[in-house]
């Protein structure tokens, strides 16, 4: 971090300087905490627009999130300080520029050690069940690889590299690629719990400066599963 951080508490009970991960002139990483949306909805009136004013550290202008976490997962977010950056950062994330890494906890362990999952992703909408993301011919061209790291107590810790980045991608690609939904997904699993899927790290290149580059340590939800001395 280049930039001097000042003590700035918000509603949600921490110190926002804490969860800061990368900062300079033009980008903040935040450790993004489950259960904060990123942006208000119907279901989710607070969110994280609620503490931008929190991660402004010496700037008037608002910081905006570039990209989005579900609103159940923790890790990694960038954030851009001034329009130029947030319109470069976007576009890199269109390009799949961005080099990201996720950790889940996935409620069974599947046999195979690794593998890649390109399975095409689409939205559907039900008056009943609300929307979701389904595999289908027809839908968006979706990537993920990943690679088993740890299992305990029928329950396995996999890292995920997306090469895409649709809604709920690596959600839909545990339950319905793999065949192992992750744990506590309230949509594509059982629900039970905490959901376990954390953005472990982010790094994007920048022309003329240093990377954006952030690790995320694993939340205490990861701990309480059991899966403590795992190193990602």
């Amino acid at each position: 971090m280049s930039l001097r951080l000042c003590n700035s508490r918000g509603r949600a009970g921490f110190m926002w300087e804490e969860r800061v991960l990368f900062l300079d002139g033009e980008a903040i990483v935040i450790d993004k905490p489950a259960g904060l949306a990123v942006h208000p909805g119907s279901r989710t009136p607070a969110s994280l627009e609620d503490h931008l004013h929190h991660l402004r550290f010496g700037f008037q202008r608002l910081p905006r999130p570039v990209h989005r976490l579900d609103r159940d997962t923790s890790g990694c977010l960038l954030l851009a300080r001034n329009p130029k950056a947030h319109r470069r950062f976007q576009q890199a994330f269109e390009r799949s520029a961005v080099a990201k890494t996720y950790v889940a906890i996935l409620d069974g362990v599947p046999e195979p050690e690794e593998g890649r999952i390109d399975l095409p992703l689409k939205k559907i909408s039900s008056a009943e069940a609300g929307w979701r993301m389904v595999p289908g011919s027809d839908g968006k061209p979706s990537a993920t690889r990943w690679r088993k790291l740890a299992e305990r107590d029928g329950k396995a810790m996999v890292l995920f590299n997306p090469e895409s980045g649709r809604t709920h991608q690596i959600r839909v690609h545990a339950a319905s690629g793999i065949g192992i939904p992750i744990l506590g997904d309230p949509v594509y699993g059982r629900g039970e719990g905490p959901m376990l899927l954390h953005a472990f790290t982010l790094e994007l290149e920048r022309q003329g400066r240093s990377p954006v580059a952030a690790t995320a340590p694993l939340p205490d939800s990861f701990t309480q599963a059991g899966f403590a001395d795992v190193a990602p």
